[in-house]
């Protein structure tokens, strides 16, 4: 079953907790040290476009791409009132492709985890690479193989008076992925409708992601502990890269 199909519609509130403003925020600490002030923008895998609609309301032109179409009508219902909607593309990033470059590429809460298959990602990252312009930026985040591995076994809840949602971690230590099958229950007038959806996401390293960097192109790679500007500790939950295609003109 596809991940995020069934979860669209109660994906918010499940996520209430998210402070999709203090990741922006980092963003644009990133933008200061590097001393760019980008005009575009895209918002990769964008989910129900929480950071594509905060960066629109801060002046950018954004493009925000997803595979799964009910996001992102989730998406563009929630920036429809807008003056400065963005542009919402149904596209994988393997195969992610633009009508014009961007100055900015961002790939928010571990999503680059969701693509399973190193080729994949490798491609993934050349593809956000073309679509940069000269000295753009690429900003993303991951969660790090020692969280996926502690999540081996562990069952979760997140609930609010319409939609009760259990999860189950399970990962494996051949294929490197973390699965949790996800059993959603949401309120339908006095009914409630259950569903089940499969999340997997591959723990990439930094290493591993270093090199799928580097050989894309990107330079000035660095790699940060979670919306900090230090290096990330052992036992670290989530990490950031930022990775620079040649020169700013």
């Amino acid at each position: 079953m596809d991940a995020y199909k069934n979860l669209a519609a109660s994906y918010d509130r499940l996520t209430n907790d998210v402070d999709y403003a203090a990741v922006v925020d980092f963003y644009r600490e990133i933008l200061s040290r590097e001393g760019l002030s980008p005009r575009t923008a895209v918002d990769l895998a964008c989910g129900t476009g929480s950071v594509a609609i905060l960066l629109a309301q801060q002046g950018l032109q954004v493009t925000a791409v997803d595979l799964s179409e009910d996001m992102l009508a989730v998406a563009s219902q929630k920036a429809s009132a807008l003056e400065n909607p963005p542009m919402f593309v149904c596209q994988s990033l393997q195969e992610l492709r633009l009508p014009r470059g961007v100055d900015l590429a961002v790939c928010a809460l571990d999503s680059l985890d969701y693509i399973t298959d190193p080729a994949d990602c490798k491609k993934a990252i050349k593809r956000i690479y073309k679509v940069l312009n000269p000295g753009g930026i690429f900003i993303f985040d991951v969660n790090t193989p020692e969280k996926l591995r502690a999540m081996d076994g562990q069952v979760f809840l997140d609930e609010d008076e319409d939609v009760y949602c259990v999860w189950r971690g399970e990962f494996d230590e051949k294929t490197n992925i973390c699965s949790y099958g996800m059993d959603l229950f949401q309120r339908n007038g006095e009914n409630w409708i259950r569903s089940f959806e499969e999340h997997r996401e591959y723990a990439y390293s930094r290493e591993q992601l270093t090199a799928y960097l580097k050989a894309a192109g990107f330079t000035h790679i660095e790699c940060y502990a979670d919306r900090q500007f230090t290096e990330p500790s052992e036992g670290e939950q989530r990490i950031y890269f930022k990775a620079r295609k040649g020169k700013w003109k």
